[in-house]
């Protein structure tokens, strides 16, 4: 019965348009899940998710990983009452699992200078430009076409990234100067922008493995903690950094809420910085023109008693 269910669960998914990798991630959290459980999912419990929660815990799975399962097991649980029909209540009504908030981390430009130096490879060169100068997820570079990309506005149409949403990108002029010289190279007529270039799959879009691969290769050359995403954290502090409008960089990183941009605010430190002796200068001014009017009052006030004094 639970097969059955996940199988029309999965069709749910594709109807509401989400992505392959999205799909295959709750179906394995649910599995996982279905098979853990002793009881039928109609007669699953708040203390049974309770102990599945505690077997978790004994796996060494991080607050954050558990949080995940326990939001998909909801999802699943809601789609069983209100498009299934079934008559039971959803067990993971409350999620409250502490999670830490670790700052994003992202590379100093000594650092960025010593990784990009280190790439010759023209096609990894360009991958990961755009990363950093148009903030992109790993998943939506392996998934970019030939065709996404218009080279004379330096615009990148990113269609269904996180969340299934469509937004657009622009390229910076060494982003766009390395994309071409990669194009320059290839050979391939294949629609997708960035291919393996060797053994049997050569000539098929790299994946997003393919592609954490070769970044964790520079991350080793280098000595460098680097990754596909430190890449996007990377651009979007250096753009605040350069006092780029928090709601323009929400938009082009593509998040839903302006509260996960905001995150970039704790880090960037040379906007904080800027903006504290910026707003000191205009107190101390203020400050001082106060203590230069209330001088000026009692020397006023000492003259008028002397001449009183005098007369």
């Amino acid at each position: 019965m639970e097969l059955i269910e996940l199988i029309r669960y999965r069709r749910a998914l594709k109807r509401k348009n989400y992505s392959t990798h999205t799909v295959k991630s709750y179906l394995n959290i649910l599995d996982q899940f279905i098979r853990w459980l002793t009881v039928p999912l109609s007669d699953v419990t708040r203390k049974d998710i309770g102990a599945y929660v505690d077997h978790l815990l004994r796996k060494r799975r991080t607050p954050k990983t558990i949080t995940c399962y326990l939001q998909t097991i909801r999802l699943f649980f809601d789609y069983l009452v209100n498009e299934e029909g079934r008559s039971m209540v959803n067990p993971v009504t409350r999620i409250s699992l502490r999670l830490p908030k670790p700052l994003p981390r992202h590379l100093k430009d000594d650092q960025v200078r010593r990784f990009f130096d280190s790439i010759t490879d023209l096609r990894d060169r360009a991958m990961f430009m755009l990363m950093l100068r148009c903030g992109l997820r790993v998943q939506e570079v392996a998934e970019l076409t030939i065709d996404a990309v218009e080279y004379g506005r330096r615009q990148i149409f990113v269609f269904h990234g996180k969340g299934a949403k469509d937004r657009v990108v622009y390229m910076s002029e060494d982003a766009r100067s390395a994309l071409l010289a990669y194009l320059a190279k290839r050979s391939s007529k294949a629609r997708g922008l960035f291919l393996v270039q060797k053994g049997p799959m050569r000539g098929k879009p790299l994946s997003v493995r393919g592609i954490q691969k070769r970044i964790e290769y520079y991350a080793r050359k280098n000595s460098l903690n680097v990754s596909c995403h430190r890449l996007r954290h990377t651009m979007a502090t250096q753009l605040l950094n350069a006092d780029a409008n928090l709601a323009t960089i929400q938009d082009l990183l593509g998040h839903g809420q302006i509260t996960t941009t905001q995150r970039y605010c704790r880090v960037a430190n040379l906007k904080v910085q800027r903006d504290y002796y910026k707003a000191m200068e205009v107190v101390l001014q203020r400050m001082q023109a106060q203590q230069e009017d209330d001088d000026e009052g009692e020397s006023m006030e000492f003259h008028g008693d002397a001449e009183n004094e005098l007369s």
